[in-house]
């Protein structure tokens, strides 16, 4: 119980008056409007638990891992009824083991000071490396899911591959996560776009991409600032 406590008064330590009404407003939109459109319970509470997990990883909090296993579960299950074959083996057999992975290795990173994960850069050798795998699984995936008769292939290998590479650097801590996250994000708002216009009543997803957008451009901004401050 004290263990509890002592998580529960660590992951609401240090908080920006700016960070509170992010996540608050971004959650209570999201809720509002999926409300609204009509969208399903599992697809309201997949959002929800999905901006979350993106305000507190941008933050920096363990709780981020906490938030990621409700919405990659949920996410995985909304994604194979759309079809997208892609996103649904990415959050099933990846997202959600990752989850418990990124919260153990940030659990020994933690900064005292500020109670947020160590933030830092990679060098020029990774980011090129990184590129260039991006580019080469994307096509290799792509035709994989053409084959499959996925709805969007090419775009939704994309954003898979992407996101992998992405939650391994941010599960390393650097701050280039940011920049792929951002690419992802407006590729997978133009998917959940073309899904939702095509009739679906994904519309909490198609928010929740919007958000994870406009929280991205957010967090890259702070933690290059911080990863440059601190020289790592």
């Amino acid at each position: 119980m004290n263990r509890i406590k002592r998580f529960i008064r660590t992951e609401t330590e240090g908080w920006k008056k700016w960070e509170v009404a992010w996540l608050s407003l971004a959650c209570i939109v999201i809720m509002g409007l999926s409300i609204y459109w009509g969208d399903s319970v599992m697809g309201i509470l997949s959002a929800v638990t999905g901006v979350a997990c993106v305000v507190c990883t941008g933050k920096g909090k363990l709780s981020a891992y906490l938030f990621g296993i409700i919405n990659t579960i949920l996410y995985a299950v909304i994604s194979y009824q759309a079809a997208l074959y892609g996103e649904t083996m990415l959050n099933a057999l990846y997202y959600v083991p990752m989850q418990f992975v990124g919260f153990y290795v940030w659990n020994r990173h933690m900064n005292d000071e500020t109670r947020e994960v160590r933030k830092r850069h990679m060098n020029w050798g990774k980011r090129l490396f990184l590129l260039l795998s991006m580019l080469v699984f994307t096509v290799l995936y792509g035709l994989l899911l053409r084959q499959l008769d996925d709805a969007m292939p090419f775009v939704d290998a994309f954003t898979t591959v992407s996101s992998v590479i992405a939650m391994l650097v941010s599960v390393r801590m650097f701050a280039e996560q940011w920049w792929i996250w951002v690419a992802v994000d407006i590729f997978s708002v133009y998917m959940w776009w073309c899904d939702f216009a095509s009739g679906s009543d994904n519309m909490a997803t198609l928010l929740m991409w919007v958000v994870y957008l406009g929280n991205a451009v957010i967090m890259l901004v702070k933690w290059e600032k911080e990863a440059r401050r601190t020289g790592a």
